[in-house]
């Protein structure tokens, strides 16, 4: 069981709650703009450091107060974790059973939440970051050491970055041979990645949309080359501009569907179907690894889908063995079944029914 309970106080319209939750399914009852995805946010933010809906914390915590705070007691393995977080205009403090955390990554050991909520189809339509930022969450789940190589790699990439911009470029050298090794490093380890999820995807592209459904890792440097090389090809331009114009830092994710490119294959109404199918894919795939710890938060996805794809969406949620929450204006969401829990929000408070 992820989350067994939650305290919240001053975020955004919620003032303050405390919550029990089912281990299993979780019902979100109110009218819109009720406070039912403010929920759905907090749950998100305590596993991961940060919000889906927006990167300023100064729009998260109410109005005429200095900061919020979130604390939830997970339970795994039939351990009792803590995990808190608080934050104020400009910083962000973590702690894991009391303890102040390294980063966020630590909360995401213990509670790892994903979301599908109305903007989940710009993985599809926006830039590469949305999607390197969903290929390397996945990576982090299965592949131990993953954040070291991450870490390494930025940390080198940020040293090229102002050897480049200074007059003095006598350590360039070693920088360009710590930055190949690493970025050589998270390519392979992102690339075994997909290969991994290739057969929960093919699963989910049938279920939900009839279609295969595949990826392909885009190193962000050209094929048939090393990273040194291409390091050492685009040095001249690299120093003239002061950037590292290639490596791991510009991969993408190529979707093609039925062989075809994503965008060419499916249509708008579909590109949420897609995008949340490869939401699902790698909840399935995580929960392969660390059984018993996903939660799915699912954001109003009647108002999202048509009853058709609706239905398919559900058949497929539901034989996946996470802790889910699901947002909704009327309590009798047809598919689900019966949640174990159900809270009524109006207004910023929450009661459970």
């Amino acid at each position: 069981m992820p989350l067994a309970a939650l305290q919240l106080e001053r975020f955004r319209c919620i003032s303050a709650a405390t919550l029990s939750f089912d281990p299993h399914y979780n019902l979100v009852v109110g009218a819109n703009a009720s406070g039912k995805t403010s929920l759905l946010e907090a749950l998100y933010f305590l596993g991961r450091g940060r919000s889906f809906r927006t990167r300023r914390l100064d729009r998260i915590i109410q109005q005429n107060t200095a900061d919020f705070l979130a604390v939830g007691r997970v339970v795994n393995g039939g351990v009792h974790t803590t995990l808190g977080v608080r934050g104020s205009r400009g910083s962000t403090e973590i702690r894991v059973s009391g303890a102040t955390a390294g980063s966020a990554a630590e909360l995401a050991l213990h509670f790892p939440p994903q979301v599908i909520d109305p903007d989940v189809h710009k993985l599809l339509e926006e830039g590469p970051t949305r999607r390197r930022r969903f290929l390397d969450w996945g990576v982090f789940h299965v592949e131990p050491f993953f954040m070291d190589t991450w870490q390494r790699y930025h940390r080198a990439l940020r040293q090229r970055t102002a050897v480049l911009r200074s007059s003095d470029k006598s350590t360039l050298p070693g920088w360009n041979q710590e930055l190949a090794l690493s970025g050589e490093g998270l390519a392979e380890r992102r690339t075994a990645y997909l290969q991994l999820l290739a057969a929960p995807l093919a699963a989910m592209g049938q279920q939900l949309l009839g279609m295969k459904v595949e990826l392909a890792h885009q190193r962000g440097w050209a094929t048939g080359t090393t990273y040194a090389e291409a390091l050492a090809d685009g040095q001249a331009r690299d120093e003239r501009y002061g950037i590292t114009h290639l490596g791991p830092h510009r991969a993408d994710i190529g979707i093609r569907v039925d062989g075809l490119a994503a965008k060419e294959r499916v249509s708008r109404g579909q590109q949420k179907l897609l995008a949340a199918g490869l939401i699902l894919a790698q909840v399935a795939l995580q929960e392969a690894y660390t059984p018993g710890r996903t939660a799915l938060l699912i954001d109003d996805p009647a108002a999202e889908l048509d009853p058709e794809n609706l239905e398919r969406l559900v058949a497929v949620v539901r034989k996946l063995p996470v802790q889910l929450f699901v947002t909704s204006l009327r309590q009798d969401l047809p598919g689900f079944g019966v949640p174990g829990a159900t809270f009524h929000v109006e207004q910023g408070s929450i009661r459970t029914a």
